[in-house]
């Protein structure tokens, strides 16, 4: 046999050595899933956070609107000024207002003199009165005497009659005097009443020219001024407000009005603590507690509330939710955007795992991993508590757990959670310090079976060449 003979029979020999090897090693790696695997550990604390997005609002500000027609002839102020209650902030015109004040403080003083005379005339009306009473009783004497003087016949008839008709005639002196003071006092009466209802406009009157002058209700900022100087200016009319003018804010007790998401919503609680940053504060971290939870899920796309909508809708709903800071910056405004991180739960010491480690399979595939299993000789797959008695599709009854590294096969062990951190889970039965899990990769958790055969490689990811460079 010639050389190159045995040369091409030895590469065959080798070649087909290799594919046998490969074929072996192969079938040998056939089903077996590459993951990254970790230890349960002990966390010394673990907290739930609920995360929201909102802006910064004063607990107490006001919006001042136009209290009458005309137009504004001064701004006292601008944005951003600090301002105390009472302080003036705008003028408004007020001629009219101004004449109409002017006006009615004159026909008060005439109505004031008016009554002066007709309490004067009452008072001579009264002397009057007293003295027809006096004559009264002067002729009511004589009349009596002449009664007993002309039964005697002491004095003529004439005489008695004289004293009769001037007893008569006190006695309608007297009446005439008494119908006359009635008479002025009614005058009198009428023309206080007068006085009142002209003092009444008069206090209108000064109410509006009083409100040409715009003062501040509270002490605070002004955070929001769009008019401008000369501008017309109306008053509301019904249920149409009147024209803006400009938002004081009192900045003393700052809050975080922020929108938390309905699936969140069930666990965030007054009094919890929360950290707020604001976008124009970067760095800082401010104290805040939950001090108002709104009860109306508000829909996120329009900001409407579920009650002021007339059809029902699917889309995602947000619930208002108000922390205040007790640190607040001094240079904060109103408006500036800022996120609430909300802690509702906290933990010590308890078994965490990451997040990403839970895997959820239908109880009919752990009973179908289970059997064969079996079949190979053992079984290794903890199957949760048995089905409920009621009749059940198995595809849909989902257990949750986790995967458990045993002998480089991953075994399927059902878990209870706790709370949820940020990155880590509380695990509160199914597993123990120590014990190796799956954490990765999501593709591998994904399509993971129970039972099956796993590669660990905990090695750093490749980079990707975009990446690197």
């Amino acid at each position: 046999m010639k050389t190159w003979q045995k040369v091409a029979i030895g590469v065959g020999a080798v070649a087909v050595l290799g594919g046998i090897v490969l074929f072996s090693v192969n079938q040998a790696n056939k089903g077996v899933v590459t993951v990254q695997t970790a230890k349960v550990a002990t966390q010394d604390n673990l907290v739930s956070l609920v995360t929201a997005s909102g802006e910064v609002k004063p607990t107490t500000y006001t919006n001042v609107t136009a209290q009458g027609y005309g137009r504004i002839t001064a701004i006292l102020v601008k944005e951003g000024d600090h301002v105390k209650k009472g302080d003036k902030l705008l003028l408004q015109e007020n001629v009219q207002a101004n004449a109409d004040v002017q006006a009615q403080s004159a026909t008060i003083t005439s109505a004031e003199s008016a009554v002066q005379a007709a309490e004067a005339s009452y008072k001579a009306a009264q002397s009057d009165l007293v003295m027809q009473q006096a004559n009264l009783e002067k002729a009511k004497q004589d009349f009596d005497r002449g009664q007993g003087l002309f039964k005697d016949g002491l004095i003529a008839k004439q005489e008695f009659d004289q004293r009769k008709t001037a007893y008569d005639g006190a006695v309608a002196a007297v009446d005439s005097a008494k119908a006359r003071m009635q008479s002025l006092k009614a005058q009198l009466d009428q023309t206080r009443s007068q006085v009142n209802q002209t003092k009444a406009v008069l206090v209108r009157a000064k109410d509006i020219l009083q409100k040409t002058t715009y003062t501040s209700p509270i002490n605070g900022i002004v955070s929001y001024l769009p008019v401008r100087l000369g501008e017309f200016v109306v008053q509301g009319i019904q249920s149409s407000t009147g024209s803006f003018l400009m938002t004081l804010s009192d900045m003393s007790v700052v809050t975080a009005e922020v929108k938390v998401d309905e699936t969140d919503i069930v666990n965030v609680k007054i009094g919890q603590e929360a950290d707020v940053t604001i976008d124009a504060v970067p760095g800082k971290i401010f104290k805040g507690k939950v001090t108002e939870i709104g009860s109306q899920a508000v829909l996120r796309s329009s900001g409407l509330t579920t009650t002021q909508t007339t059809t029902s809708t699917q889309e995602a709903k947000d619930f208002k939710v108000v922390v205040t800071l007790s640190n607040p910056p001094e240079n904060v405004r109103p408006g500036l955007s800022t996120t609430a991180k909300i802690k509702t739960a906290e933990r010590k010491n308890v078994v965490a795992i990451p997040i990403q480690a839970l895997a959820v399979r239908t109880r009919k595939d752990l009973e179908e991993a289970a059997k064969n299993a079996k079949n190979q000789g053992g079984s290794s797959v903890t199957l949760a508590a048995p089905p409920p008695p009621a009749p059940g599709d198995p595809k849909k009854d989902e257990v949750q757990g986790v995967f458990v590294v045993n002998a480089k096969k991953a075994i399927f062990r059902p878990v209870e959670t706790g709370i949820a951190g940020v990155t880590d889970i509380e695990i509160t039965k199914g597993l123990k310090p120590g014990d190796e899990i799956v954490v990765g990769s999501y593709k591998a958790l994904r399509t993971l079976k129970p039972e099956s055969q796993i590669k660990v490689d905990n090695s750093a990811p490749k980079k990707q060449d975009d990446q690197q460079s």
